[in-house]
């Protein structure tokens, strides 16, 4: 007969009822597409309540690479990557370090899959893969980058109207000066670097995967960065980009509906995964096929 303790063991090894159902469809859709899957999951939308408490752990940031190590550790890499998304986007800088990872990782093989949506740093993600799929439901989000919560792209386009107001008629200087004094020469600095940073990354990106071989990679990458990461364009930051927005682009976009079965496999993981969030204290779920990652919580664990 087994002690307490090996049995109290193997329940934790068990995992809860959430894991142990997730991770049978996250291994289903996996041997369904022939390739390897992870889940990068945030909570952002059903937890917003956290957002004080959570800090900045539902956006993309350094510590996520951790979770992935260990998701792609032992992992078969010949047979690429299936990178499921669901998040708010983050910081470029670990954006840009992820990615680079991933790409290294798995020889440029990634396909994104954008169960309900995916903005801003996880838009870039996506346009850093050779594929993506979405459904009718699904949404990417403009990559212009955000300085302290504001648009870059929008204070720079303010400080420029501004300049052209008062060289035309300098009596409106009285008007503009109290608005400039809220930004920073170091913060009008700021936005146009970080501009030129994401605009870089993204070319290359779809330089050097989805755009690989095509003769007009750079008119076609250049195309999309001045269509998303274009502040004036998109209007606004939090605007969803639909799959008929992004297939206008020319990106290389495949209709979750195509494929019944993947659609069925895809939308389990993603209906399994936001009720992993939504009933346990999970705030972000990395995970890999076989079970193996990174489950972030806020909260005590539930006593067993």
């Amino acid at each position: 007969m087994s002690s307490w303790l090996e049995l109290l063991n193997e329940i934790k090894t068990a995992g809860s009822p959430h894991d142990r159902v997730r991770r049978k469809y996250l291994k289903r859709l996996s041997e369904q597409t022939g390739r390897n899957v992870i889940v990068y999951y945030s909570g952002w939308l059903d937890k917003a309540y956290l957002a004080n408490q959570a800090g900045n752990v539902f956006s993309i940031n350094d510590s996520d690479k951790n979770g992935f190590m260990a998701a792609i550790h032992k992992l078969d890499r010949n047979l690429g990557l299936d990178l499921v998304l669901h998040t708010p986007g983050g910081s470029i800088a670990a954006t840009e370090s992820l990615v680079d990872y991933l790409r290294k990782m798995f020889n440029n093989n990634i396909r994104a899959i954008i169960p309900q949506i995916a903005m801003s740093a996880g838009t870039m993600i996506s346009l850093s893969c050779d594929e993506i799929v979405m459904g009718k439901h699904s949404n990417l989000g403009p990559i212009d980058p955000q300085i302290a919560n504001l648009p870059a792209h929008g204070i720079l386009e303010e400080v420029e109207q501004a300049k052209k107001e008062i060289v035309a008629n300098p009596q409106l200087q009285g008007f503009w000066i109290p608005i400039l004094q809220k930004y920073s020469p170091s913060l009008i600095g700021e936005c146009d670097k970080a501009i030129r940073w994401s605009d870089q990354v993204v070319k290359k990106w779809l330089c050097t995967g989805m755009f690989k071989d095509d003769k007009d990679k750079e008119t076609k990458a250049d195309r999309i960065i001045q269509e998303m990461g274009n502040h004036a364009m998109t209007l606004s930051h939090s605007r969803h980009l639909s799959f008929e927005d992004i297939r206008a682009l020319d990106i290389n976009v495949t209709e979750l509906e195509e494929n019944q079965d993947l659609q069925d496999a895809v939308l389990c993981v993603h209906h399994t995964c936001i009720q992993t969030i939504n009933m346990t204290n999970a705030v972000k779920v990395i995970e890999n096929q076989n079970g193996v990652g990174q489950i972030l919580s806020i909260g005590p664990p539930p006593q067993i």
